[in-house]
């Protein structure tokens, strides 16, 4: 039997629980697999104990994990130096907050983020734009980069998003208001796809919706599958000047600001 995700986190559950059943296919599977026992106890109790073989399970688990992780960090930084190379100012790790229209459906907040915007609305009646027309999302791209530029109309921000995992390409595309925030901070959005154990592409390019390009990691190289649309932004907003200035960009590894100064 292959394990699912669900199977994976069930065995850590247990693993760090005091043994008690929940007596649902899940643990069903994982007794079937070996991967629990029965553990008898007083008063014809009866509790679960992960076994050798579920423990292997569970760090197994744990090592892909980690190199999935390690793969993807690897697959940002390569983005981001490339990005840094051809004169931008990069970012990673940024977390923004991006308003985004309620014009549809897939736009709309759950119920409780609704709530809280009406609050919003009810203490900030003086703001120049309608609160109830947009809602906040977090948007947290793997690279954020800009021109190096003095002119804000021209610093043309774009996004870079990295997957390694096509099940977690698949999860992403989803969730489209993760994608319309992406598209709103920059003027370009671009998935970038890496290859999965056996060096096969996680996606085709026709996976990934037209608003967005598509790079291919190939070796070294990063392929143009499908080019960006790109939208004119004028000027970025206040609060994502603010997080750029609390941010620290990536200094590119040929910068050697030290050296120039003791030249002369």
């Amino acid at each position: 039997m292959e394990l699912t995700r669900r199977h994976h986190q069930r065995l850590r559950q247990m693993y760090r629980s005091a043994g008690w059943p929940c007596q649902d296919v899940l643990e069903a599977d994982l007794l079937a697999a070996g991967l629990l026992e029965r553990v008898p106890g007083a008063g014809g109790c009866e509790t679960l104990r992960v076994t050798d073989q579920g423990v292997a399970a569970i760090s197994a688990a744990a090592a892909r994990h980690r190199q999935a992780l390690s793969a993807h960090e690897a697959l940002v930084q390569r983005v981001a130096e490339a990005q840094a190379r051809a004169g931008r100012i990069v970012w990673r790790g940024l977390s923004l907050r991006v308003p985004l229209p309620l014009d549809s459906e897939e736009n709309r907040p759950p119920a409780h983020a609704q709530r809280a915007q009406a609050a919003l609305e009810s203490i900030a009646s003086e703001a120049p734009e309608p609160l109830a027309q947009v809602h906040w999302a977090i948007a947290c791209p793997d690279v954020f980069s800009v021109r190096h530029t003095s002119v804000e109309a021209y610093l043309e921000p774009v996004v870079h998003e990295i997957k390694v995992s096509r099940a977690d390409l698949l999860g992403d595309l989803k969730r489209p208001h993760k994608r319309a925030a992406y598209l709103q901070m920059g003027g370009a959005c671009w998935y970038v796809l890496g290859r999965d154990a056996r060096g096969r592409p996680i996606a085709d390019a026709a996976e990934v919706p037209p608003e967005c390009g598509v790079l291919q990691c190939t070796g070294d190289q990063l392929d143009v599958l499908r080019p960006a649309p790109r939208r004119t932004v004028e000027r970025l907003p206040f609060a994502v000047w603010m997080a750029l200035a609390r941010a620290t960009p990536l200094v590119p590894l040929e910068d050697d600001g030290q050296g120039l100064l003791g030249a002369g």
